[in-house]
């Protein structure tokens, strides 16, 4: 296990690192979750192993530091995950990142340029969402107040997401748990779409097959960024179906052009 103090309080991120050649490549988890239990198995595949790979819980979730100070917006994760990637000294990483994690990664490459040098977006957030309660994820998270949430929502959470999702959303600090899922509804100003558009490096969007259609899938392909659906999965596709994901991700990774 690595960290790094990523805060003026001391607060760490810790990661899970697999020796390899470079270019690095950095796996970034979705909300509630964790890179090491999301993305060990297919890290390793033989199309997508040989690599220096860092598998990063973000602050707040899985082994990371849970501060109660941290605001946990898009742009703070994003430059907490910067100043992790700085002390483990990686530049240009090929960046894997699903859900909650797509949204933060396109966040590192607008304001970090020189940490990234491709996206592979896993049905990432790309847009606000409305509160919903009742729902999973981060619009049933962002219905209540936080203090609503910390005093019995989370509960109500618990059972809403499945004993799966909870397995790993049990390690997440509440407050950033909540705090996160509210910003991620709210998403950012310009949306993560419109920042995904203005990119100026290689990008690609892998979401189930069976969602039939991803929303504004042609102005993203117009902007260059490849649009891949990935068949007999759901939202966690790099679970759902290794072999598929890991060759959509390495032909993603493949890509030259932007």
């Amino acid at each position: 296990m690595h960290s790094a103090v990523v805060t003026p309080q001391g607060d760490r991120i810790r990661w899970v690192e697999l020796p390899g050649g470079e270019a690095p490549r950095v796996y970034l988890h979705g909300l509630g979750s964790t890179s090491p239990a999301y993305f060990a198995a297919t890290a390793v595949h033989p199309l997508l192993a040989g690599r220096r790979s860092l598998l990063v819980d973000m602050l707040g979730h899985g082994h990371s530091d849970r501060p109660e100070t941290f605001s946990y917006t898009l742009e703070a994760h994003a430059d907490a995950v910067a100043e992790a990637l700085t002390a483990a000294r990686v530049e240009g990483a090929e960046v894997i990142a699903h859900s909650m994690g797509g949204a933060v990664a396109i966040v590192l490459a607008v304001r970090h340029p020189r940490l990234v040098s491709r996206l592979v977006l896993v049905d990432a957030n790309l847009d606000p969402v409305p509160r919903a309660p009742a729902t999973a994820g981060s619009s049933g998270i962002a219905s209540y107040t936080e203090e609503e949430f910390l005093a019995g929502g989370w509960a109500e959470v618990r059972d809403r997401v499945g004993a799966h999702w909870w397995s790993t959303m049990r390690l997440a600090g509440r407050t950033a748990l909540y705090r996160t899922a509210v910003h991620l509804a709210a998403g950012t100003t310009p949306t993560m779409r419109e920042l995904l558009l203005e990119l100026k490096i290689p990008r690609s969007f892998l979401f189930p097959e069976e969602d039939g259609s991803l929303a504004g899938a042609e102005a993203l392909e117009a902007a260059g960024v490849a649009v891949v659906s990935v068949p007999d999965c759901g939202h966690n596709i790099m679970l759902d179906n290794p072999e598929g994901f890991a060759r959509a991700a390495a032909t993603a990774l493949a890509r030259d052009t932007v």
